[in-house]
């Protein structure tokens, strides 16, 4: 028997760090970011589909289901059909969503020759513009009548201004009265406080942009002895208002029309040598057409 002692043999396990867990978690992250971005497409269509398309595609992913109807002629072996009646449907094509748009309403045209919706809106529309002009003119007037009113270097002028609207639009009348008249007897020279009063309408209708239209009138007096006659006369005086109105700062563009009407158009018919017949007319011209009273 041997005296020798068996070895002792230490075996040292080195345990390991952090090890790999594995790749699951991933896994559920796609199914997690899948389902949410199912979610999100869920919820757009909801919002950008309209009833019938969202029952289309409600059809297309609803589970096939056998239809009770038989179209063949039955029995065994008898040709029974799964499908519903109608037209044959293809087994392998694709399934798709099938929408119907609804033919156009009559009297409900898109288009601009149509004598239907179309038309009413342009005459609603064409209605609110001339309120519109209608409310600036008589903004306009007010303004006139105020800055008189305001200005004791025109203090008596209110009667000899007229301010009216006509079809054409808003009329602003200078008229002679027997104490005041715009020109000298027989001249075309405007006194200063007529040109002070153009001053203070310009002032009122500067922001406008209507056009305007200058006429003189005279009375039925006219001329002995001479080729000079109230259309001269009534002309001239036109065409100084005209200037006058360029100095008080009219701008030259908006003047569209200047004419002399002689005493053709008496503002006192059955006494045509009235002072107040000889007048100046301007008038702001409407922009929009006159419409029936039932479209306004």
């Amino acid at each position: 028997m041997s005296d020798e002692v068996a070895p002792i043999i230490v075996k040292k396990i080195k345990k390991g760090g952090h090890g790999h867990h594995g790749g699951a978690w991933k896994v559920a992250y796609a199914d997690f970011v899948t389902a949410m971005m199912a979610f999100f497409l869920l919820l757009w269509l909801l919002n950008v589909t309209d009833a019938v398309q969202k029952k289309g595609i409600s059809d297309y992913f609803a589970p096939t289901v056998a239809s009770s109807s038989e179209s063949g002629s039955g029995g065994v072996l008898g040709g029974t059909s799964m499908q519903t009646d109608g037209a044959m449907k293809s087994n392998t094509g694709t399934p798709a969503v099938v929408t119907s748009i609804s033919p156009p309403e009559e009297g409900k045209k898109d288009d601009a020759d149509g004598d239907g919706q179309s038309e009413i809106d342009e005459e609603e529309f064409l209605a609110r513009l001339a309120a519109l002009e209608e409310a600036s003119f008589e903004d306009a007037r007010d303004q006139i009548r105020q800055a008189i009113a305001d200005d004791s270097d025109l203090a008596g002028l209110e009667d000899n201004i007229i301010i009216d609207m006509t079809p054409e639009g808003l009329r602003i009348q200078i008229v002679d009265q027997y104490d005041e008249s715009m020109f000298p007897a027989g001249g075309t020279t405007i006194r200063p406080r007529i040109k002070r009063l153009f001053g203070k309408i310009v002032k009122s209708i500067e922001k406008m942009p209507n056009g305007l239209s200058i006429s003189g009138h005279t009375d039925s007096s006219g001329f002995t002895g001479s080729d000079y006659t109230n259309w001269e006369l009534s002309s001239d005086r036109a065409n100084s208002s005209r200037r006058a109105l360029l100095e008080v700062g009219l701008d030259p563009e908006r003047i569209q029309r200047v004419s002399g009407k002689a005493d053709t158009e008496p503002m006192i018919e059955d006494d045509p040598s009235n002072p107040t017949n000889r007048r100046i007319s301007l008038i702001l011209l409407r922009e929009t057409p006159v419409l029936p009273s039932n479209l306004k």
